[in-house]
């Protein structure tokens, strides 16, 4: 019965984010090509990741009190809305009305999201520390290279069927999935049995909350450089067509995945063992050096083609481990009863790295250009590494989490 939850839950993952990553190369590319600025793209995504943020944290709490299956089933119907909102004539689509549309994706991401990990933790026995980190690590890199796909589906559609047909036949495909999960997904999966009161949307556990802030500035770092800066860079200073960008970052994201799944092997931890905060603080450690040497490169006028083709490949293998070990830890750490009130507060501050680092790539690329990006980069690698020293240094699975009334203040 759990394999069978397991592999449904990944499928609808599987499904929202191939629509997910497919979106956001097209809006991307859709409205560079009407003659948008990099920081008026970088805009159109802004409601995606404020809302992201808040839905993480009040995700949590409510797929606690109602259950994991409908706030995944919500996700995606409201991806569905969203895309549907997008199927209009190009002048009826306003920035405030684009802006509007990706507020709903961004909800439907994160509930859908945050629903897939918690749902992980209650289907893997609590001694099995090894196991759970093995499927993380599976879900976590099988979704990334979907998403990579993604990408390069979202580039060859628009640049084969347009923007509006492109939208509309994802939109049909999801709202089959939609209601295939109505269907086959275990009810009530994830309720916790003490309804949780509104002020526990909090984390109170230490090794969340530090990991939180670690995670932050992590995805700080990719957002800053890869989600404006460089598609832009890629289309405008180095002249590559729409398809390229996209079969280039599905490329990236699609490799990226892979090594997210075999993160355990990498870390050394596949045989029943699982890393700690001692490994999250060494692998960001070796992630800062990347952005680093990258902008020193570009700032002695090497080759941009092969600094960024080389330095993205590396910089994607380590981010991939880094990314897993986190998917992990979280995971670990999550009080089993009401497991998505800590997921969903630790991805609310990934969806907090995003929004910073989604605007900053939009307004530092055009004020400074790809390399003052690249030096950003570093710097965030550089604090998310330093705070992981915080983290406990072997692994520690919170089983329980103390009740409201016990936590003084």
């Amino acid at each position: 019965m759990a394999a069978r939850q397991y592999f449904l839950i990944t499928g609808n993952y599987w499904a929202f984010t191939l629509t997910d990553g497919a979106l956001r190369m097209l809006v991307v590319l859709h409205f560079h090509q009407l003659g948008y600025t990099p920081l008026q793209v970088a805009l159109l995504f802004l409601f995606y990741e404020i809302f992201g943020v808040v839905t993480n944290l009040v995700g949590g709490w409510l797929g606690a009190r109602i259950g994991l299956n409908r706030t995944m089933n919500l996700g995606l119907v409201l991806q569905v809305i969203a895309l549907g909102m997008l199927t209009l004539p190009a002048a009826a689509l306003t920035v405030p009305w684009v802006m509007a549309a990706q507020a709903l994706s961004g909800i439907a991401k994160d509930l859908n999201k945050m629903s897939a990990k918690s749902s992980i933790k209650l289907l893997v026995a609590g001694d099995q520390p090894g196991a759970l980190y093995r499927w993380i690590a599976a879900l976590t890199g099988s979704k990334n290279a979907l998403k990579g796909i993604g990408f390069f589906l979202g580039g060859a559609l628009l640049s084969t069927l347009g923007f509006r047909v492109a939208v509309a036949s994802m939109a049909v495909g999801l709202l089959l999935v939609w209601l295939a999960s109505l269907l086959l997904l275990q009810r009530d999966l994830g309720k916790a049995k003490n309804k949780p009161k509104f002020r526990d949307l909090f984390s109170k556990s230490r090794a969340v909350n530090v990991l939180s802030a670690a995670r932050l500035f992590l995805f700080g770092a990719r957002d800053v450089w890869f989600v404006v800066a460089l598609p832009v860079f890629l289309a405008t200073v180095l002249q590559w067509s729409d398809w390229a960008v996209g079969a280039f970052l599905a490329s990236w994201v699609i490799g990226y995945g892979i090594v997210q799944s075999l993160a355990p092997y990498f870390t050394g931890r596949r045989s029943g063992g699982s890393p700690g905060g001692g490994s999250a603080f060494g692998w960001a450690v070796a992630l800062a050096a990347i952005p680093a040497m990258m902008a020193l490169l570009l700032g002695s006028n090497a080759d941009p083609t092969h600094v960024l083709v080389v330095g993205l490949a590396v910089f994607g293998i380590l981010f991939a481990v880094n990314s897993s070990l986190h998917s992990y830890l979280i995971v670990s750490y999550a009080s089993e009863d009401g497991v998505s009130l800590d997921v969903g507060f630790y991805y609310m501050a990934n969806a907090l790295g995003r929004l910073f680092g989604t605007v900053l790539s939009g307004a530092v690329f055009q004020a400074s250009g790809l390399t003052a990006c690249l030096w950003i980069s570093a710097g965030f690698v550089a604090a998310s590494a330093l705070i992981s020293l915080a983290l406990p240094k072997h692994h520690a699975t919170i089983t329980a989490a103390p009740a409201a009334s016990d936590v003084d203040g």
